[in-house]
């Protein structure tokens, strides 16, 4: 058995049946957040400026939009989660560390947006080691395997 295989055991033998629940939500609200972003483009743009990397910033921002998007749907779905979250981490360690540290960790206006990345990533990560759980598409589709 290998570590990951361990910790998978691990994970759907320990897995509380509410955090599904709590998997949906964090799922919505990452596909909510994609959905801000696509319909205010500027928004993210502006948080990731330099007038250097103007084309990387707007590829970012489309890899972002896409990411929150597609990965809010599978997450909330329970369809290839730890996969979906593999895509999400990356955003939210940039979210805290990097926009954080140039709009200032003390600014007022800034602390929600800093406990919401913060509570998210810590959210993603959680379920980067429990995986879907009881009540998604994967473990229906390992229940039903010639459907």
């Amino acid at each position: 058995m290998n570590a990951i295989t361990k910790i998978e055991h691990w994970a759907d033998t320990h897995h509380p049946q509410w955090i599904d629940f709590v998997r949906v939500i964090l799922g919505l609200f990452i596909l909510y957040k994609g959905i801000l972003f696509i319909s205010d483009t500027q928004a993210l743009l502006s948080i990731m400026k330099t007038a250097d990397l103007q084309f990387v910033n707007l590829g970012l921002a489309h890899y972002v939009a896409f990411s929150h998007l597609v990965g809010g749907i599978l997450i909330a779905m329970g369809l290839v989660t730890r996969f979906a979250i593999l895509f999400q981490i990356p955003i939210l360690v940039g979210a805290v560390f990097l926009v954080n540290i140039q709009q200032g960790f003390i600014a007022v206006s800034n602390n929600t947006e800093f406990g919401i990345s913060v509570a998210v990533l810590i959210l993603l990560i959680t379920f980067l080691i429990y995986g879907s759980g009881k009540f998604s598409v994967d473990n229906w589709m390992k229940r039903h395997p010639t459907w």
